[in-house]
């Protein structure tokens, strides 16, 4: 029996995935909502989402797309949260703990709650009670444009129960998207929070006018960083060369799509952080998570100068300039 899927999230991400399923499965197994009644109409008739990704051809029932969250998520057996993650406690704001009993939850969004300070599994698992087997990760490397061009790209799928990740990335699988399973839903889901703090960071040397030798010393300590803080908050043992952790951070820092970098970019050129967020039309995740990371490593303690320079440049208002060219003394 083919699962029934619910796509909660109307961003360019969530139409690149919604993409992925409609190129394998019929249209009558596809749910998908979004708040804006705009777009939905606007698909309903014409078969593209006119804010993001409008070349992509959408191949979904009209009666499948609705603003009414619960009637989406009725009828799903995998239910996949792409919003950002600072408005999903908004978003969910209607849906109780019963609503979600006995579905998989999908997260996709690469980022962490703010205020709860919980990385999406772990929220989804403390305030429905999802337990941590019902719980997938989706991670990349992969940009919702290439997947839009149908580039050949790559996607991890973790769960700690490997035969539902396998179940799940193969209504993803098809000819331009490959797909690997993993076991480490805490690490993936860290290192895509950490990775868009990392291309932040990337952005800002951009802007201030740092070149590729030094964004390759940058990036290097990044991953460095990255297996330091989950080594701490779940050990096991993973391999953090792989793509999920180190593919998903090298094209987040260096690709043109990223919108982490561009943010970065644009606060390195003198841009205040609010009128960057202003001139953006999607949010940088990496914004909200060096506040959220800063605070959840006062208790760990990690050893993260990367975090720290963006949180301070960020947050405390720090020069980036001098941020930087002290940052700069303290990585090898």
């Amino acid at each position: 029996m083919v699962p029934k899927i619910a796509m909660i999230g109307g961003g360019s991400w969530a139409t690149a995935i919604v993409k992925m399923l409609s190129d394998n499965l019929s249209e009558k197994e596809i749910y998908w909502w979004m708040r804006n009644e705009v777009a939905i109409e606007h698909i309903k008739k014409f078969k593209h989402n006119p804010h993001y990704l409008s070349s992509v051809e959408l191949k979904l029932a009209t009666d499948k797309i609705s603003s009414d969250i619960n009637c989406i998520l009725k009828s799903a057996d995998f239910v996949i949260l792409n919003v950002p993650a600072a408005f999903l406690k908004e978003t969910l704001a209607g849906v109780t703990p019963e609503d979600l009993k006995g579905k998989k939850i999908v997260s996709a969004i690469k980022g962490i709650v703010p205020e709860d300070n919980l990385i999406i599994g772990e929220f989804m698992h403390q305030k429905y009670d999802i337990p941590y087997q019902d719980i997938l990760v989706v991670s990349g490397p992969c940009h919702a444009e290439e997947v839009a061009f149908e580039k050949l790209s790559y996607l991890t799928i973790a769960c700690t129960e490997i035969e539902t990740a396998s179940s799940f990335s193969s209504l993803l699988n098809n000819r331009y998207i490959k797909t690997n399973v993993s076991d480490d839903i805490f690490g993936t889901e860290y290192a895509a929070v950490l990775k868009n703090i990392y291309a932040v960071a990337s952005g800002i040397c951009h802007g201030i006018g740092y070149g590729d030798n030094f964004q390759a010393v940058l990036i290097s300590n990044a991953i460095r960083e990255i297996k330091r803080f989950v080594d701490v908050v779940h050990p096991i043992n993973r391999d953090i060369m792989e793509s999920a952790y180190l593919g998903d951070l090298l094209v987040t820092a260096y690709s043109q799509f990223s919108r982490n970098r561009t943010f970065g970019n644009m606060v390195g050129k003198g841009y205040t952080v609010k009128s960057a967020q202003l001139e953006m039309n999607m949010v940088a995740e990496g914004y909200y998570a060096a506040k959220c990371m800063h605070i959840q490593n006062l208790a760990f303690g990690v050893d993260m100068p990367i975090c720290k320079a963006v949180h301070s440049i960020l947050y405390e208002k720090r020069s980036p300039q001098i941020e930087m060219k002290l940052l700069a003394e303290k990585l090898s």
